[in-house]
């Protein structure tokens, strides 16, 4: 293992080694008002994009056709596309089974940091060499311009206190890992109006912490984001905050903002097979004499007013019913509650918690609020128009739902008095 071949922190190995980014972490435990996780995006080439959410069994199928595909492949990581740490057991158990079939492959992490520190022990442990962690404010202030929320444990955190504890902790967890022998680069987005003049600020703060590289990224817009009115930086913007950070800290200066299924080159046209691959592995039953098939979000939640039919939109929804695999075969588990009316988005965050075993959120409507609090916990909502029985079990197999997918909006019931424009 030849740590110099990391192509992000060696700009001269990316030209010939390559890196795997697995995508097994689906939930985020943070809202960054400039993300919005779309996962089935091919044409999009950012962070928090993916094709397919893999568990870790299906991952490793992946990766044994990876290896044969691409014989430059030094790294695997996991980005995402949602947060690593937001998804520890997936994580963990990805990086062992990794190490133990490739054991001289260079292991690599990226994060927001904000659930890192419980963890270091382990990746010191599995030699993971490599940690990426995204820093994009030293000051609380700044960072409450930057972050709707986060989530620690149950408890929900907002503003500048939100943003003081991530800084907290993304502190202790790079020096925690610096501590470990493990190499650390740290990305800073550049957002327009809202940090461009601080990240010299925070290159200096990390450079104190003595982090190995500082990855100065420009930030590109995302339909759909709070931020999505923001412009791109432009080079003369981003050559000139990179000449400034360059006064504290070794810059990155080749990144090329990669998807959380990034696979090749650094800069390398998506490969088409191990695409198609990718979406069959996300279809595979993988067994293990541990535990059967494996997989992270194993359920299926559906809004219905009898239990036939998906027809009901979210906003009036009592309760969810869950559907799983039980006795070998796809069933009805129970019903579940959903959070009381009123409260705003934090009525979504609290479903989104309740919904962490399910992969897919089946309605006949739903606004927009809600669906972006889903979609960052890693719940995927799909407004469509049939039988129950038939949308699951397409769900199960792997099949799509696009003969189901509702063409108009139906206005939500008199119950909630909505308009189909969003709940809240």
């Amino acid at each position: 293992m030849n740590l110099d071949n990391h192509p992000c922190f060696n700009p001269d190995a990316c030209k010939s080694y390559g890196r795997v980014h697995l995508p097994v972490a689906p939930r985020c435990n943070i809202q960054c008002k400039f993300c919005n996780r779309q996962f089935d995006c091919v044409n999009e080439t950012r962070p928090g994009v993916t094709s397919a959410v893999l568990s870790p069994s299906q991952a490793m199928v992946y990766l044994e056709e990876v290896f044969e595909r691409k014989g430059n492949i030094a790294v695997v990581g996991i980005a995402g596309p949602g947060d690593p740490f937001a998804n520890p057991r997936e994580t963990l158990e990805t990086l062992a089974r990794v190490r133990a079939r490739f054991p001289d492959v260079m292991l690599c992490v990226a994060t927001n940091g904000l659930n890192l520190s419980p963890y270091l022990d382990e990746l010191k442990r599995l030699a993971v060499s490599h940690v990426t962690v995204t820093v994009n404010a030293v000051d609380p202030a700044i960072g409450a311009k930057v972050y709707s929320w986060m989530r620690t444990g149950k408890k929900v955190v907002r503003a500048a206190e939100g943003a003081a504890l991530l800084l907290e902790r993304q502190i202790e967890a790079i020096a925690g890992l610096k501590a470990r022998g493990i190499m650390v680069k740290v990305n800073s987005i550049i957002l327009p109006g809202i940090n461009e003049d601080h990240i010299p600020v925070v290159a200096r703060r990390m450079a104190g912490l003595g982090v190995d590289l500082f990855n100065a990224m420009p930030y590109y817009p995302n339909a759909g984001s709070d931020f999505e009115h923001l412009p791109e930086p432009d080079k003369a913007t981003v050559r000139a905050i990179r000449a400034q950070a360059a006064e504290h800290v070794k810059q990155m200066r080749h990144c090329t903002r990669c998807r959380a299924d990034a696979v090749g080159l650094i800069g390398e046209a998506p490969d088409a097979e191990l695409t198609a691959t990718l979406n069959a592995c996300r279809r595979l039953e993988v067994n293990t004499p541990r535990a059967g098939r494996i997989s992270p979000r194993p359920c299926v939640a559906v809004a219905s007013m009898e239990g036939v039919l998906v027809n009901q939109h979210l906003g009036e929804a009592s309760k969810l019913l869950i559907y799983g695999q039980k006795d070998d075969r796809i069933q009805l588990l129970e019903a579940r509650a959903t959070p009381p009316r009123g409260g705003g988005t934090q009525r979504w965050e609290a479903l989104a918690g309740s919904l962490a075993d399910c992969s897919t959120l089946l309605v006949s409507g739903v606004g927009e609020s809600p669906r972006k609090t889903l979609a960052a916990a890693g719940v995927e909502v799909l407004e469509i128009e049939g039988l129950i029985d038939e949308a699951v079990r397409a769900l199960f197999a792997g099949e799509g739902l696009n003969h189901m997918v509702k063409r108009t909006p139906t206005a939500c019931g008199s119950a909630c008095s909505g308009t189909a424009t969003g709940c809240g």
